[in-house]
């Protein structure tokens, strides 16, 4: 697999240690499915260690903990925000059926939780990754709808039939040049997947910059609002060394650019005011 260079961000940056990043996910808690809750703890524990490493002030918050009312509040000064995966959402957000196969659990609360938080971020241009789920929230959330369900008998997005552990697939992904993700992480990164839905019809705003050799959809990125999103795991234990440290980095540097232009704005008003 490709590894990335480290990025130049370090602790020691004062524009990144400045950075309030916000890692969502789903819940803190899956008595139901402890494997299952054990595997994504550990990459969701990743993001956070991940970030503070490059000097984020990074915390974690549950969406289906918290619900809708108390995530908006506790994200309302992050400089940036990273959605993470776990379950499927809900079909009845994106109007599709129940039944569909491998259905499993839902987590309405978190749902609607996090999209708010997505409608906010685009609306406000804060800096968002949303990864697997996170990327399908994107889309749901300006008015698009999921696949329901991949027939991947050949083991493109996932490995067929694997236990929780093992489920993560690699291959690679070809990205638009010239897209933030390309820019971050070349224009065919290998990456580690393990998703049976993908993003289908595109919400308003978005377009997709990367697809699978079978032309799933695997990246999307709004076209004014630095919002992205990946359906694979850069957080996994088994991705390519760097890839998430780069997509931070990414995430900075929009952080950074929103700054910039909010004091350039500033600067225009206090001499409009001058004159």
């Amino acid at each position: 697999m490709t590894s990335y260079a480290a990025p130049s961000t370090r602790p020691s940056d004062p524009a990144v240690a400045s950075m309030r990043l916000a890692v969502v996910e789903v819940t803190r808690h899956r008595p139901h499915a402890p494997e299952y809750h054990a595997y994504v703890d550990d990459m969701n524990s990743r993001v956070r260690a991940t970030a503070e490493a490059a000097g984020w002030r990074a915390t974690r918050f549950a969406a289906g903990d918290l619900g809708t009312d108390e995530l908006l509040r506790v994200t309302a000064d992050a400089d940036a925000i990273v959605i993470l995966g776990g379950e499927d959402l809900s079909p009845r957000l994106y109007g599709g059926a129940t039944g569909y196969p491998g259905e499993g659990r839902h987590d309405p609360v978190a749902d609607e939780a996090q999209l708010a938080v997505v409608r906010r971020a685009v609306a406000r241009r804060t800096p968002l990754l949303g990864i697997c789920r996170g990327h399908q929230l994107i889309n749901v959330a300006l008015g698009g709808d999921l696949v329901q369900h991949l027939d991947d008998h050949d083991g493109v997005h996932r490995t067929p039939d694997a236990p929780v552990d093992q489920l993560m697939h690699p291959h690679a992904v070809g990205l638009e040049p010239g897209s933030r993700l390309a820019r971050a992480l070349g224009t065919e990164p290998v990456v580690q997947s393990a998703h049976h839905q993908a993003v289908g019809r595109l919400g308003q705003g978005l377009r997709v910059v990367g697809r699978a050799s079978d032309g799933t959809v695997e990246a999307v990125e709004h076209d004014s609002a630095p919002v992205v999103g990946v359906q694979w795991h850069p957080e996994d234990r088994g991705a390519p060394v760097g890839q998430l440290e780069a997509l931070l980095a990414s995430l900075a540097a929009s952080v950074e650019v929103g700054r910039l232009a909010a004091s350039a704005a500033s600067r225009t008003d206090q001499e409009a005011l001058v004159a």
